[in-house]
């Protein structure tokens, strides 16, 4: 996953094109990149992201931003339950036990 100025692009090897396409994700509007390497992706990723924001301020529109910070989780009452017990015995609220959960996931799958 790469990141630059609160945007998050994802990567895929297209095998038959021979080349790394991707596009920003968590946002409606439509913003790609290409690259025939890995040594160029990062820096056709942030050019795609600058193009973008140069459009949006041409145009007077306010850029979509990938999230606000804020979700709501469904996570059925029997997990509810075990998390409010488990971030009680922690001290922690079930924000912050959930917040740490988060990150250790984060960095397992992204480091």
């Amino acid at each position: 996953m790469l990141k630059y100025k609160g945007f998050l692009g994802k990567v895929i090897y297209d095998d038959e094109a021979k080349i790394l396409h991707g596009e920003v994700v968590g946002i409606n509007d439509v913003v790609t990149f290409q690259a025939k390497d890995a040594d160029s992706i990062e820096d056709e990723f942030k050019a795609s992201v600058d193009d973008y924001l140069e459009f949006c301020e041409s145009e007077g529109k306010d850029p979509e931003r990938p999230v606000s910070g804020e979700t709501r989780i469904r996570m059925g009452e029997e997990r509810h339950l075990i998390v409010s017990k488990i971030s009680q015995a922690k001290d922690l609220s079930m924000n912050d036990w959930l917040n740490e959960a988060i990150d250790e996931k984060i960095e397992k799958e992204v480091g």
